[in-house]
């Protein structure tokens, strides 16, 4: 070995571990921010298709719809703007919910990936769209009214 070169493996080795490390803490993150509001889609579609097919009829179903999914969203921190709500019943009726009706209630929406400016739009070109599903049977003596 040479005498000039004495010592530079760990040189070598801190900066390709330091050149490897960060694109790995960030891949980290962002999939955790990811998985974080996957999770509260998740919840968000479950504890709103709970509320609707606990609800005693179609007005009380619309705010206990509303009230669950507000909660849920600031538990979560969902960025309102960026998250939509839809609610179908099958079989499709006139009105939703019906008696003996499955309720399926989607929630998507869009989680900006870390450090993304939001210079020309690059925060939103750069987002992951999250989209979750919950279904619940109605009881087929609800009353509806």
């Amino acid at each position: 070995m040479l005498r000039e070169e004495r010592g530079s493996a760990s040189l070598e080795f801190l900066t390709v571990g330091l050149l490897m490390l960060v694109p790995l803490i960030y891949v980290v993150v962002a999939l955790g921010q990811i998985q974080h509001q996957a999770l509260g889609a998740e919840a968000a579609a479950r504890h709103v298709a709970r509320a609707i097919s606990l609800s005693t009829d179609e007005a009380s179903a619309g705010f206990s719809a509303s009230e669950v999914l507000s909660a849920v969203m600031a538990e979560y921190d969902l960025d309102a703007s960026a998250t939509s709500l839809s609610i179908s019943c099958v079989p499709a009726s006139a009105s939703c919910p019906t008696a003996g009706a499955t309720v399926r209630v989607s929630v998507a929406t869009r989680v900006s990936l870390p450090l993304a400016p939001p210079v020309l739009g690059l925060d939103q070109i750069a987002s992951v769209p999250v989209e979750a599903s919950a279904v619940q049977r109605m009881s087929r003596f609800w009353s509806g009214g």
